[in-house]
């Protein structure tokens, strides 16, 4: 069985934290097993490999979020981009045209799952039987739908047939479909005994190949992609799960939890406090997670979250925290924080003088990793080196750099920097560039290797000299 793992979001509920390209998904803000944090995507890709289920994983994401979901998992994981959002049908029909144009046989069953979900090892032992369960059933898909605690008007059901003998098989026969519904709704669901849907698909691959060539799509993986922008955003649940027959569900019963909010994810913090700060002792329910540099400190305030990044700072009781969602305050704007397999950016500040924009940014590259070799626009920069050590390429030069070097680079220069093994490179930067250019992660790179390449007289740049 292949599993894939479906990433994106928009990053709208956990603001500030959260943006377009940092999602809940990729938020580090769980306790990992060695001592550390870790993101929901990290936790949940630890738990496919003690399951033995991570060598057969691949993910699909936008390509925003292409350098921070390789930051996370690393490079053996295969991440298929998409160029645009297209909801989960396009991106199921992606991965399942990929696993086919990799050989992989039309009769191999195929797993499709959210990246984030909050849940026990159980959960991945119920994937790990989907392939027997569609073997016994004979059905054309298998889901996995979690018994509810509670009349959840949050989350689609999954309502199965009713009279089933629940001890014969595991699995249970699918009647319908139920969208979120009001309270009174979800109370007669759980009646039924209808499941949340824990949005766990898996089916021959052969199934979504026939469902791509009967919408006249492309047989090949390249096609598709170059198609995309023409391709309507679609939910695989409406265009075929609802239409599909017959369909079984496999009932869990531990812990699954969506942590899609701050009321949701709170509990789930490492202290009541992360990040420079402290909550008093007679601030009850109240947590403050802080990524900016200052303290932030709560007094005698019960029932609230305060978090704070580059991107803003938010206070809002927990209860009605994911109001922050229709206010949208990152809409237009460029996140202030950006994670990249290299490395990290975040901007300090900028400034508008007439037609001139001016950025501060501080620059982490990680110890043994390279920030990319790029000539971009018409912007000038100047590079001052805060700590670490490494090598610098400057327009086809080699040099060696350290901390205290500065470097003046001109519009078109071509740079790069490559951190020593021993520590990273911290540096800031200053740009100044005509108002509205596009950022410098917006520019075609090269690899370091690759940059090596261009380096042919050996002369190097000098600091104070660009």
């Amino acid at each position: 069985m292949k599993i894939i793992l479906l990433s994106g979001g928009s990053g709208k509920r956990l603001w500030p934290l959260s943006n377009e390209i940092r999602s809940k998904t990729f938020l580090k803000l769980l306790p990992a097993p060695d001592g550390g944090r870790e993101s929901m995507l990290q936790r949940v890709c630890r738990q496919l490999d003690a399951a033995g289920l991570l060598s057969s994983t691949s993910i699909v994401t936008h390509f925003s979020q292409l350098e921070i979901v390789r930051s996370q998992v690393g490079e053996k994981i295969p991440v298929l981009a998409e160029p645009h959002k297209r909801g989960t049908f396009t991106a199921i029909g992606l991965a399942s045209r990929y696993l086919h144009t990799q050989g992989i046989s039309p009769d191999e069953i195929v797993c499709f799952m959210p990246a984030d979900p909050f849940v026990d090892a159980a959960f991945f032992e119920k994937v790990a039987s989907l392939p027997s369960v569609l073997a016994q059933s004979g059905a054309r898909m298998a889901l996995i739908g979690t018994k509810p605690s509670f009349p959840s008007t949050q989350y689609g059901y999954i309502v199965p047939v009713p009279a089933q003998n629940r001890e014969a098989v595991p699995y249970l026969s699918v009647a319908e479909f139920a969208e979120k519904p009001d309270e009174q709704g979800a109370s007669a669901l759980l009646s039924r005994g209808a499941l949340w849907n824990s949005g766990v698909f898996a089916f021959a691959n052969s199934f979504m190949l026939e469902v791509l060539a009967s919408r006249g799509l492309p047989d090949d993986y390249g096609q598709l992609l170059g198609l995309y922008d023409k391709l309507p955003e679609l939910s695989f649940d409406e265009e075929v799960v609802e239409k599909t027959k017959p369909i079984v569900v496999l009932p869990y019963e531990g812990r699954w939890d969506d942590l899609g909010s701050w009321q949701a994810l709170a509990p789930h913090l490492e202290s009541r406090a992360v990040g420079p700060g402290e909550v008093s002792d007679d601030s009850a329910n109240t947590h403050i997670v802080n990524e900016l540099s200052s303290p932030v400190h709560v007094i005698d305030v019960s029932g609230i979250i305060v978090a704070a990044s580059p991107d803003g700072i938010l206070v809002a009781s927990k209860t009605g925290s994911s109001r922050i969602k229709q206010i949208n305050p990152g809409k237009g704007r460029a996140p202030m924080y950006e994670e990249y397999r290299w490395g990290t950016v975040t901007t300090l500040g900028s400034t508008d003088n007439a037609a001139t924009e001016v950025v501060i940014r501080r620059v982490t590259v990680l110890p043994g990793r390279s920030f990319p070799y790029r000539a971009h626009g018409s912007a000038k920069k100047s590079w001052t080196l805060l700590s670490g050590s490494g090598q610098m390429i400057m327009d086809g030069h080699l040099a060696v750099v350290k901390a205290g070097d500065v470097f003046y680079l001109k519009p078109g220069t071509g740079h790069a920097l490559l951190a020593d093994s021993s520590g990273p490179v911290e540096l800031i930067e200053i740009e100044f560039g005509p108002e509205g250019e596009k950022p410098a992660s917006a520019a075609p790179s090269l690899s370091w290797e690759e940059a090596l390449l261009l380096c042919g007289d050996g002369r190097e740049p000098d600091p104070g000299k660009g």
